[in-house]
């Protein structure tokens, strides 16, 4: 159904024409699942966007050939290219908030390739819409048709991307990274709804991601990219099981697995750096939004927990729990909590998610390390200069970073910026926020690493805050879980993994895959 051979993409909008992707070939059959894996920037969703057409013609120079059902697209016009797009070939987008129109309804949305390619009227479009949410697992679809992005979850926002993709019943659909920040129960319903998908409507599928299990356990065939280049293909089974390249054996080699990295820590002789009691949390209401007289919900409810000197604590649970707000409230981020929150250290920081929104774009790397010693105003600039030169060396980067933007590193880089960032003002406690949720596998190793190495050198205690069981399995001695704003379930590692007391601790474990 789809030949790609020779594809060979050069990006010409910088001084020095930059090649991306060399001697791309790819194969797949009708109702085939082949995926695609490697690091960011590795060619993978370069080379996707091209075969659905969505490169620029003007600034990129494709070679090749890109075959489907015998008709070249690289050679086909632009108004060819419309016709196939969303009919024939489907794509599915990374992050579903910003591929999704924030100011149109869902059930429009959905429709919208069918406005496109089919002659329907309004009602039919409505009703062709609401059966597709409901193939899609969509509950109440009737009334989510009419709802605006915002107002659904992140599992749901995915869910409408995919009956957006499907609606015209396509040949091929590419998925280009659809699980990457979803939690693990989300994630496995959105892979089950994908091989549903694949074996009830014969769908031929490119998936593209740098989740190594999760290719694992959908996909028939893989491609291995690394620099634009493909250096191993061949079916699940044999790159899995018998790699041959060093590359591959790196990427199956740092997929997180339930071993330990970090030692435990023994609390009973530490003292507290934490004590959170009793503490709720809601979001200031703005007026005009929230309804007069009506109490505003609150997003964590009545949280107590501990935390002592060095200890590396995991704070896990599905999007929308309350784990975030639960870390920022304890930063004193918010305004509207109850309950009492005691620190026994100074100054303690926080690591985002999204390094990249994290750090401001139109400054260099040394003005961002430098800002909280100037807010702070007990250090002279070369102090400021040395200490931000300290810090970069501690977690990895030589002094020429200073000198750059956040746009000219890696996605690894700037999380390792992030993390100099916190160290700046000395804490003994960090909150680290879905620090390695977007990274892939082996920079994701290499920062639990870093944070590790940290842990043990500077004392300096950990919440971290995921939803990869994994991660936290390696990483964390004690273990907090969180359902709907609540705290269900804590204990060590041991305890909450071997022997869970809550129903919903036993399912995010069986969704994690792990058995004792």
């Amino acid at each position: 159904m789809l030949e790609v051979t020779d594809l060979h993409i050069e990006i010409e909008d910088n001084i020095i024409p930059e090649t991306v992707v060399y001697d791309f070939d790819l194969k797949i059959e009708p109702g085939e699942i082949v995926g695609i894996v490697g690091e960011s920037g590795s060619g993978k969703s370069m080379s996707a966007h091209a075969i659905v057409g969505l490169l620029s013609r003007k600034d990129m120079k494709k070679k090749g050939n890109i075959e489907f059902n015998g008709e070249d697209l690289l050679l086909a016009s632009r108004s060819r290219l419309r016709e196939i797009q969303g009919d024939d070939i489907s794509i599915i987008f990374q992050e579903p908030m910003t591929s999704l129109n924030p100011v149109k309804r869902i059930g429009w949305q959905i429709e919208e390739a069918l406005r496109i390619h089919r002659n329907l009227s309004d009602e039919e479009l409505k009703s062709a819409a609401i059966a597709m949410m409901k193939d899609v697992e969509i509950p109440d679809a009737e009334s989510r048709y009419y709802m605006y992005p915002h107002q659904l979850s992140g599992g749901l926002r995915q869910r409408v991307m995919i009956a957006a993709a499907l609606i015209c019943d396509p040949k091929l659909l590419i998925a280009d990274e659809p699980t990457t920040a979803l939690d693990v129960t989300i994630q496995a319903q959105i892979i089950e709804l994908l091989k549903r998908i694949n074996r009830e409507r014969g769908t031929a599928i490119l998936f593209i991601s740098h989740d190594l299990s999760v290719v694992r356990s959908l996909c028939s065939r893989v491609l291995v990219m690394n620099k634009g280049r493909i250096v191993e293909s061949g079916s699940v089974d044999e790159v899995f099981e018998h790699p041959r390249e060093e590359y591959t054996r790196n990427l199956i080699y740092a997929i997180p697995k339930f071993q330990k990295i970090a030692n435990p820590v023994d609390c009973q002789n530490r003292k507290p750096i934490l004590e959170v009691k009793n503490v709720s949390a809601r979001y200031k209401k703005i007026t005009g939004y929230f309804q007069p007289g009506r109490k505003q919900k609150d997003v964590v409810r009545s949280a107590s927990f501990t935390m002592y000197e060095g200890e590396i604590v995991g704070l896990v649970g599905e999007s929308g729990c309350g784990k975030t707000t639960l870390g920022k409230t304890i930063l004193g981020m918010l305004d509207d909590t109850d309950g009492e929150i005691v620190h026994y250290s100074q100054m303690p920081q926080m690591i985002f998610q999204d390094p990249y929104g994290s750090l401001n774009p139109s400054k260099t790397i040394g003005w961002i390390l430098e800002e909280p010693l100037r807010i702070n105003g007990k250090y002279t600039p070369d102090e400021r200069h040395e200490r931000a030169k300290k810090m970069l060396g501690l977690v990895g980067l030589d002094e020429s970073y200073l000198s750059r933007k956040p746009k000219a590193l890696s996605g690894g880089q700037r999380q390792r910026v992030c993390i100099a960032l916190a160290l700046m003002l000395g804490p003994k406690l960090i909150i680290a926020d879905e620090p390695v949720s977007a990274l892939d596998v082996t920079v994701q190793d290499q920062v639990i690493k870093l944070l590790i190495k940290l842990n043990r050198e500077l004392g300096i205690a950990l919440l971290f805050i995921s939803h990869d069981l994994k991660v936290v399995y390696e990483l964390c001695s004690r273990i907090i879980v969180m359902k709907d704003g609540a705290i269900v379930e804590q204990g060590t590692d041991t305890d909450v993994y071997n022997h869970p007391k809550d129903p919903y601790t036993k399912q995010l474990l069986l969704s994690a895959g792990y058995t004792k």
